[in-house]
């Protein structure tokens, strides 16, 4: 009996219209459009404006683009898994709203939270369902809204993120094409470093929370940077090394879209070329779970049927990992 893999068969992707610039900011805090280039790659970023919008908004906008595009009616749609960071509210989950206003009425989804990894983990738990032959159809997403837990008189923090959403279809494959290996980490005592201080069972919501300005990310970034750097580049040389490849067998990294000098090591430890790496930092800044597969959206029409992708990403938690996909289209 052939080995069935998870294969992408169909990518989506949804930016809002708004740019934030590097120039705007300037006029909003003390920084400088040099100062927050030369410490993480950043122009500019997407913001979602409007009264009452949301991740889920942005997720149905990715999640259309990919049915129209492979010409699916949203009732064939199985299972939906959400990775995100900023859900519309705590409960229900945001993947249940995603399927209600997209008309995958016949879906059943739940969502994940892993920060900035979630995407990459939530892929893999998807593909566990294609792979047992539980499902053939399972759309994996990744959306943040990070502008709503941004404190914009935070020079350090609230110039690198934006929002954004993207996703992936996953179908049953069994000519050796989809997602092949995986390598995933957690270390929870970094969550001191980067997580929201207020909003949680913890500490729930008062006053005095809000007026303290906790609900916003907070991060000790040269602690996150260190971490990042080094842990980000070592599961995807870990990759590489489980799975014989070679930096001229690697066709594409696709890495998270943290910090431009932490993409920059990633690659120079899989000794790959600049031309090799999907790198949008400079225009959509960090979209937390967004990035892997707006990358992924972007570079679509470049991916040649058996290329083998390194995805990489790093998150808060901490969490990390790496995926190695031989792309199926």
């Amino acid at each position: 009996m052939q080995k069935i893999h998870a294969a992408i068969t169909a990518v989506g992707g949804y930016v809002p219209e708004y740019v934030l610039t590097n120039a705007e900011l300037e006029t909003m805090m003390d920084t400088t459009d040099e100062w927050i280039q030369s410490r993480t790659g950043i122009k500019e970023r997407r913001i979602l404006k409007g009264e009452g919008k949301g991740s889920s908004d942005m997720a149905v906008a990715a999640v259309q683009n990919l049915l129209e595009k492979k010409g699916i009616d949203p009732k064939e749609i199985e299972m939906v898994i959400c990775a995100t960071t900023t859900p519309d509210m705590q409960f229900p989950a945001t993947a249940n709203v995603i399927c209600d206003k997209a008309g995958m009425t016949k879906a059943w989804g739940y969502d994940v939270s892993a920060a900035c990894s979630g995407f990459l983990f939530a892929l893999t738990i998807g593909s566990q369902f294609i792979e047992t032959g539980r499902h053939k159809k399972v759309i994996v997403i990744g959306v943040d809204k990070m502008s709503s837990i941004m404190n914009y008189e935070d020079r350090k923090t609230s110039i690198i993120f934006g929002d954004g959403a993207g996703c992936v279809l996953l179908e049953p494959n069994t000519d050796g094409y989809g997602l092949l290996d995986s390598v995933l980490r957690t270390d929870g005592s970094g969550r001191v470093f980067l997580h929201q201080k207020a909003g949680g069972s913890v500490k729930p919501a008062t006053l005095e929370t809000v007026m303290n300005k906790e609900h916003y990310v907070y991060q000790e970034g040269q602690a996150v940077f260190k971490f990042a750097v080094k842990n980000m580049a070592d599961v995807a040389a870990d990759i590489m090394t489980r799975n014989n490849l070679t930096a001229e067998t690697v066709d594409w990294l696709v890495p998270h879209q943290a910090n431009k000098r932490i993409i920059n090591a990633t690659s120079e430890r899989m000794n790959l070329p600049a031309e090799k790496v999907m790198v949008n930092i400079e225009r959509y800044g960090n979209t937390t779970n967004g990035t892997l597969p707006l990358c992924l959206w972007e570079w679509e029409s470049k991916l040649k049927k058996g290329d083998n992708l390194v995805l990489a990403a790093f998150g808060g938690g901490f969490t990390w990992g790496a995926s190695y996909i031989r792309w199926a289209y």
